[in-house]
Formats: C-alpha cells, structure tokens, sequence
C-alpha cells in the first residue's frame, strides 16, 4: 500500500504518518524545508517528491491532503483526478471563497474530511435522540499561544485559515452535526481577545446553532487553556449528560487521531468516508458563517 503525505502544513500529518507507517509506504511532498526535513528525520524511508504532481504521480492508494486553506481546493482537484482515497485534514475550507470553490469540485464518496475528534473512544459510542433534546453544547479547550509568536500565521489569519474561530471551533462544530445532522444553521456568533493580544483573529469565540427540528446548540471556544479537552453537553427535561474527550495517556488513541487513520484506511481499501460530505459541507457552512458574523 502507498499513501502519499501531500503537504505538511500543520501538526496533524506528522500525528497521522505515526500511524500510516504501520501500514504503508510513505510518499512525502512538502514546499517548506525545515517541515520537511522535521518528517524525513523521523521517517528515513519515506520517498520525497518535489511537488504535488510528482507525488500523485507515484500512484497512491491514498492521500492526506494538508495544506494552506487558500490552497485546498486547486489541490484537492489533482487528488481527485487520481480517483484515490483521500483525506483533508481539518477545515477544508475557512472562508465564502474558499467554500465556493470546493463545491465546485466532484467529491466522491471516498474522500472525507473531519476532526478527529469524531473517532475519539469517549465519543464514538455517544448517541442522541433530537426528540428527547432541549439543547446541547460542545466546548473546545484548545490554547492558541503558539500563533501569537507568528507561527503559521495563515491559521491566524481570518481570511485565510480562518483564525481561532474556525480553526478549534471546528471540533465543536463537528461533535454536534456528528450527533444531530446536517440540518443547521448559524443563529449567531461572537468573538473576543481576551489574553493573546498579538493575534490577528481572536482567543475565545460562542457560536449560537439551530437544527431543523428545533434543537439548539451552543459552541464555546476557549483559546486559553492550560490543557487541552473537549466536551459535548446534552441537555434533557430531567437530566444533562456530559461527555468529556481528553488525550490521557495516549493522545494519539484518546483524541481520535488513531480511529480517524483507520476510517481512512477502509476507505483505500473500497469502503466509502463514514463520514458524509453532507455533514462536512454543513460544518464548514456553519463555520463560514460563523467568520462572517463575528
């Protein structure tokens, strides 16, 4: 099996080609070198391509798409000339533009793009009758320090990777269409620095959903955390019942890194994304919408 790594552009391929080695050999093209150069110290096997093109045209059974969000959709289009399995790493779109150019796109039913959140064990399992809901809310806990120092300042950047708000915020966007559907819509959002006064977009940011059938949903993103961690809150007459995603001893398994690689391996193996691009298409619209208003 060959899985080409095209683009290197945040953490989340290094977590991934930690896993995928297990199982394949390893295509690597990233434009940075010092990224690189990151990757091929600790894989030493993996071929290195000089640009996307030579990458696919190594013949993969699949492909982890992680570049820039102004670059996903011109790139996603090489990949699915392929016709091989692919998966975007999160968001694949942070701007109206952005999205307008992926629905142009003939995404077949191989290709998915997700947090990984929604493969985590404490999650995975979690089910939810929007007839017996009030209202449910998801909270990422999710520090964004880093983009303070300049790192990868496109992620902070609100017209490009969208900032904090869609960048975490995406997790509790994902959790509660991963449990609801995509039948929702943005009722409102809001956005504030309260502590990390050098970003370009914000450190906390509330996002206000609402589902067809009534329920409402609430997204809290805190990017000012000492830890990292992630709830989804299901509130009933009676009762409200909390689910709680943290990394433990194990981040890779605990926050659903490991579980998102194996749904990605079933689909180069034929089976089609378990996670709809209907359900991605809504989070990213909710997202989208959410940069606007804020």
């Amino acid at each position: 099996m060959r899985i080409v790594l095209a683009g290197l552009a945040t953490s989340h391929p290094y977590t991934d080609a930690r896993t995928l080695a297990r199982h394949a050999e390893l295509v690597v093209w990233e434009p940075d070198p010092e990224r690189l150069r990151r990757f091929t110290d600790e894989h030493p096997s993996a071929k290195v391509a000089q640009s996307l093109a030579g990458a696919l045209g190594h013949e993969p059974d699949g492909v982890v798409l992680t570049v820039p969000n102004p670059q996903v959709p011109a790139a996603l289009a090489r990949v699915l000339e392929t016709g091989a399995a692919c998966f975007v790493n999160k968001p694949a779109a942070a701007t109206r533009a952005q999205l307008d150019a992926l629905d142009r796109l003939p995404i077949h039913e191989r290709v998915m793009s997700t947090s990984v959140l929604r493969f985590a064990p404490a999650f995975s399992g979690v089910r939810a009758d929007p007839d017996d809901l009030l209202a449910v809310r998801a909270t990422v806990r999710h520090d964004v320090g880093l983009w303070a120092s300049g790192y990868n300042a496109w992620q902070d950047t609100p017209g490009e990777g969208g900032g904090t708000m869609v960048t975490m915020g995406v997790h509790g966007v994902e959790l509660l269409v991963a449990l609801l559907g995509p039948d929702v819509r943005l009722a409102g959002a809001a956005r504030s620095t309260r502590h990390y006064g050098q970003l370009r977009s914000e450190d906390a940011g509330v996002m206000a959903l609402r589902w067809g059938g009534g329920v409402l949903g609430t997204v809290e993103v805190l990017g000012v955390s000492e830890t990292e961690s992630y709830a989804v809150t299901l509130h009933r007459r009676d009762s409200a019942e909390t689910v709680r995603i943290e990394g433990g001893d194990d981040p890779i398994r605990g926050l659903g890194y490991e579980g998102t690689i194996d749904a990605f391996l079933a689909m180069v193996g034929g089976a089609p994304s378990p996670v709809p691009w209907e359900q991605t298409r809504a989070v990213l619209g909710v997202l989208v919408s959410a940069r606007e208003s804020a």
